[in-house]
């Protein structure tokens, strides 16, 4: 049995955060149902981009939130529900009735987690954005990508599922285990700024010491350590090296044929002399011959996979770590008493008299 059994959670149907959080509440076992605005309501252009992959696991269900006949069924599930997750601006869900006060109205017990941009409140709360300027008003994407660049989007891994989605779940879980013994439910508000800003807690720190400066490829983990970043290869293939531990970078210098004495670790004027040195060498050889050049030690190179080789590596062959329903995809994650991940599903959508049927 998954942990999330018999939790029962509202989806209501969105882009980004909200629906990688429903996949993944699905993936723990919630029965989740994803509720779609209809044809009558008119659904949005990219409605079904999350197709088989981010879909999964919950059946989608057609609602009109401004019918009052949909509306009405709609607070009936809720009534049976332990959460909601919703990703509207800030008002939208209270102008169509439907806002925490009048779900806990109809359940006291109910967890209603909101993610949004910029939160619920504050000068931008109403301001539209994405991803990428969540995440540059929080101070993530300063630091990312090459000096003399502007700064690269690390796709959108940090705003929507980094700091939006995965604190959104974090917040519901904790809400829920706290209804428990109270039997009074909690209004989350999950802010991708305020999200992706904890997640820079580890460079705060180094700040705070006078580990960290602002000129982005200068320090530690941005790329400016020659230990800590991608080299290109012969065949235009790119392995990651990540030897900061000194005896990893001993492995490396070894690896490499390189003497101790000649690459001091952390004489910080010598990095781009040194990062010139790693980059001639390990472009003399294909991505693969140093692959299995570098296997079994404890020099911390590995090779770059593209989103297409990642499922065959063995490793993540044997761990069952992508799996194929419909589409190949990766599986869920994480594991439960060391057991494999189980086969996920796209159930075949609901009507609203059915989802009811299933409910109460």
């Amino acid at each position: 049995m998954k942990p999330l059994a018999g939790v029962r959670i509202l989806e209501f149907d969105g882009l980004g955060p909200v629906t990688f959080a429903g996949m993944w509440l699905a993936d723990m076992g919630a029965e989740v149902l994803r509720l779609t605005r209809s044809a009558a309501a008119g659904a949005p252009v990219f409605a079904d981009v999350g197709g088989e992959v981010l879909h999964r696991g919950r059946p989608a269900v057609e609602v009109n939130l401004k019918d009052p006949h949909d509306h009405a069924r709609v607070l009936e599930l809720v009534a049976a529900a332990d959460a909601v997750v919703e990703g509207f601006r800030p008002g939208v869900m209270e102008r169509l009735g439907l806002g925490p006060a009048e779900m806990q109205a109809r359940n006291p017990r109910l967890v209603y987690g909101r993610v949004t941009g910029w939160g619920q409140s504050g000068p931008l709360a109403q301001s539209v954005g994405h991803d990428l300027n969540y995440i540059a008003l929080s101070g993530v994407l300063h630091p990312i990508g090459e000096p003399d660049r502007p700064p690269r989007p690390p796709l959108n891994l940090v705003g929507d599922y980094g700091g939006g989605a995965m604190f959104l779940v974090a917040g519901v879980l904790a809400a829920l285990l706290e209804t428990r013994t109270t039997g009074r439910g909690r209004v989350i508000d999950a802010a991708m700024t305020d999200g992706s800003a904890l997640l820079t807690s580890l460079f705060h720190a180094f700040r705070a010491r006078g580990l960290w400066s602002d000129q982005r490829g200068a320090n530690l983990l941005d790329g400016g350590a020659p230990f800590y970043r991608c080299y290109a290869c012969r065949d235009g293939g790119f392995v990651a090296v990540g030897a900061l531990e000194p005896q990893f970078y001993a492995a490396l210098l070894a690896g490499l044929g390189i003497p101790a004495d000649e690459a001091p670790q952390f004489d910080i004027a010598g990095w781009p002399a040194l990062h010139g040195r790693f980059a001639a060498m390990f472009a003399t050889r294909d991505r693969d011959s140093w692959a299995e050049h570098f296997a079994g030690t404890d020099a911390c190179v590995t090779p770059v996979l593209t989103l297409a080789e990642a499922p065959s590596h063995p490793h993540n062959a044997a761990r069952g770590a992508f799996v194929e329903a419909g589409v190949l995809q990766p599986a869920p994650a994480p594991r439960f008493d060391g057991a494999p991940p189980e086969p996920v599903i796209r159930p075949e959508p609901l009507d609203l008299a059915a989802a009811l049927a299933t409910w109460t």
